[in-house]
């Protein structure tokens, strides 16, 4: 069975829609700092003292980091490129 909403209920629920909307670009954000830190725990063992980091792992890793900058807006997130892990 369908109910009606009353005016009151349908004008909460579109302030809720739109602020579901509103927060899309930090949810986006946040999703791919969470993506780049999980990637950046799998290399941390090689800024370990006692090993000796590869350039090119030294790069991925400061790519990993630099990854947010610019990034506003979901499209930016969407269109980021990752870079390429490189082999141990």
């Amino acid at each position: 069975e369908t109910i009606q909403l009353t005016a009151d209920e349908e004008t909460a629920r579109d302030a809720e829609e739109a602020t579901w909307a509103a927060g899309e670009n930090g949810r986006s954000l946040a999703g791919m700092r969470e993506d780049r830190n999980r990637l950046l725990a799998e290399t941390d063992f090689y800024a370990l003292s006692d090993v000796t980091m590869a350039d090119a792992m030294t790069t991925y890793r400061q790519d990993l980091r630099d990854l947010p900058a610019g990034k506003t807006t979901k499209a930016h997130v969407d269109a980021a490129t990752w870079p390429t892990k490189p082999a141990a």
